[in-house]
């Protein structure tokens, strides 16, 4: 029951994004995702320009209605109450610039968000497509949620800094660059005035910004520690009923909500005092203007119009001021996002994703003769354990070759090596006489299936699930399989056939028949290397009979390699090798092994077969099931 929400923090799963500094470096690795802009360069920098002359015509409407004002004013210091023609003239014009600026608007938006969607989807297609090419190593380090929030969470935050917090930015660095200018040519003492009070303000937000993100950060980090128990006490929900343990799982909950409000009310309290600061802090800079300005105009050093054109800039640049902090914050996390992206990107894969597109290369058909030279294993995730201690273990063509002994003994390893999950660190595998390093990694799995014991279903129909042994099959040759595999007479029982949808994780079948789809699956497949890992274990006896004589006749001509727990599902195989601390240490036919005084399969065996009182707990001990729950040859 002992979890590992400690770890929590390392993979937020997209609750809080990163933060990096905004440097040369960081810059560089970012621009270095804008080769995904290329294509659509003409309409980016269309967009860019759009945004510059939009910012424009809205720095003009402070200046149009300063004008309309001194029009009015002048009109009726002189009189002309009744002629209203250049002050309708200067309205319509103001119209005027804001159809255009809406216009120009709507470009923009659009072509922000079309580039960057289009690109988005590009670069989420080779971000995919890199990491389904990874090799096992890398997944024994990374945890899944870190992974989907790579491709979910990620990649959200690049697509709203390509659709928004960009062009906001550019948006407001031009609204508050010209607004500064325009104030400065309207009034220099009122610009006098307005500098004087910015230092104050930007400390200040500055200040508070600094710790707001801080208790953010923490609170957060609480939220993540409760959606780690959610998703642990989910996916272990057998156990949390088995051990009666849902007050447990609820309290431990409820204690990280606890912690998580204690944080968020810390955090609430401080944006509460910033959100009141800064409201006073603007609106008394607004006053301190206008009541600067207001004494300017009695002393006649400026103009009603001049004095409106100053409070409209004024309101520009604070508006400005006020989005750039959270701007800058959002950009904060972009350049965090892109610099986890960049690193998934620079990982090598077993293959190329720009050839996933491309049929696995064709390699004649495997005689099947795989030879195991020496071979010598640890796990890049666990350096200074030894898995493998020098195998040697050769199979013919044809032949059954089961693998069986204790737990952690090496035997799920050797299945990964001959997989090319993982390559030797030391010694050789051949097949067919040749390194298997030397074959198109696509191309030599291509000519392998493997039964699994505990069988992982895609969320599609059964139909998908066995056709993916073999993409594009009919349906004909998919029930030839699922008949050969005993699976077509439950498939038919459901109303809607083949097309049954199988649920997450095949939760809508049971575990027999889900082995009986996966072994439909590597019967269509038709590979010239067969491995079966406890192909049977989820059978009913029934069943399990029918399946034997399946799998027997798919074995026939095949190279096979059987990972046994039950001694009594190989004692007919051509050859047993027993594994034990990394070496093979027994090897030959049931009869040969079991007439081998003192051996260790003699002594498993006497524990299975025969009926003498004899504890378990030895054989619990021997040949305990090598499961994710247990395995310990695996990372």
């Amino acid at each position: 029951m002992h979890r590992m929400a400690r770890h929590s923090r390392d993979d937020r799963s997209g609750i809080d994004l990163p933060k990096a500094r905004i440097d040369r470096e960081s810059l560089r690795e970012a621009l270095g995702l804008f080769r995904y802009l290329r294509p659509r360069l003409g309409r980016f920098v269309a967009a860019l320009v759009s945004l510059f002359i939009g910012s424009l015509l809205s720095l003009a409407f402070p200046f149009l209605a300063g004008r309309m004002v001194d029009i009015a004013v002048a009109s009726a210091g002189a009189g002309k109450t009744a002629d209203h023609g250049d002050v309708d003239r200067a309205a319509f014009l103001l119209f005027g610039v804001l159809a255009v600026q809406s216009g120009f608007a709507f470009f923009h938006a659009l072509s922000f968000a079309s580039v960057a969607q289009r690109s988005l989807v590009d670069l989420r297609r080779d971000v995919y497509a890199r990491l389904i090419t990874l090799p096992m190593s890398f997944f024994a380090r990374r945890r899944v949620g870190e992974l989907a929030s790579r491709l979910s969470a990620d990649l959200a935050q690049i697509e709203d800094a390509l659709v928004s917090t960009i062009p906001q930015f550019l948006r407001q660095a031009i609204l508050l660059a010209g607004g500064v200018a325009l104030i400065a040519a309207t009034s220099l003492k009122l610009t006098a005035i307005m500098l004087a009070s910015l230092p104050p303000l930007t400390v200040a937000a500055v200040v508070f910004g600094r710790r707001t993100r801080k208790i953010a950060r923490e609170a957060q980090d609480r939220l993540a520690d409760t959606a780690t128990i959610v998703e642990e006490t989910l996916q272990g929900i057998l156990n949390v009923k088995a051990f009666a343990n849902e007050g447990y799982e609820a309290n431990r909950y409820h204690e990280g909500l606890r912690r998580f409000l204690a944080a968020t009310l810390r955090g609430a309290r401080l944006r509460a005092a910033f959100i009141s600061f800064v409201v006073f802090a603007l609106f008394g800079f607004v006053v301190l203007v206008l009541w600067s300005g207001a004494r300017l105009l009695q002393q006649g050093g400026i103009s009603f119009g001049e004095l409106t054109r100053f409070v409209l800039y004024t309101t520009f640049v604070a508006g400005a001021m006020g989005q750039f902090a959270e701007l800058y914050t959002q950009l904060q996390k972009t350049i965090g996002a892109t610099q986890r992206v960049r690193e998934l990107q620079r990982e090598t894969g077993e293959l190329d994703p720009a050839t996933l597109a491309e049929p696995a290369p064709a390699l004649p058909r495997f005689r099947g003769e795989v030879a195991f030279e020496d071979v010598r294993f640890v796990y890049p995730s666990r350096p200074d354990v030894q898995v493998l201690r020098g195998i040697d273990l050769v199979a013919r063509s044809g032949e059954r070759v089961a693998l069986v002994g204790p737990s952690g003994a090496g035997k799920s390893t050797i299945i990964a090596l001959l997989l090319r999950l993982y390559d030797p660190t030391g010694g050789k595998l051949c097949i067919d006489g040749r390194d298997a390093r030397e074959y198109p990694l696509a191309g030599l799995r291509g000519q392998m299936a493997m039964v699994p014991q505990e069988v992982l279903l895609f969320g599609g129909t059964i139909a998908d699930n066995i056709a993916y042994g073999k993409p594009g099959a009919s349906r004909a040759e998919i029930e030839s399989a699922a008949r050969k595999a005993n699976a077509h007479g439950f498939i038919v029982s459901f109303p809607e056939g083949y097309e049954t949808a199988v649920g997450d994780r095949g939760i809508q079948l049971s575990g027999g028949q889900r082995q009986r789809v996966a072994i439909a699956r590597a019967i269509l497949r038709d590979p010239a290397i067969l491995i079966l890992d406890e192909a049977t274990s989820a059978l009913d006896s029934e069943s399990e009979g029918l399946i034997q004589a399946a799998l027997e006749s798919l074995m026939k001509g095949r190279t096979t390699f059987i990972v046994a727990h039950r001694l009594a599902t190989v004692r007919h195989a051509d050859r047993i090798v027993v594994v034990s601390e990394g070496r093979a240490i027994e090897s030959g036919t049931h009869a040969e092994l079991d007439a081998l005084e003192g051996g260790v399969y003699r002594r498993l065996a006497a524990l299975q077969f025969r009926d003498e009182p004899v504890s378990t707990a030895p054989a619990d001990d021997a040949i305990e099931r090598d499961g994710p729950a247990s395995r310990q040859d695996s990372p």
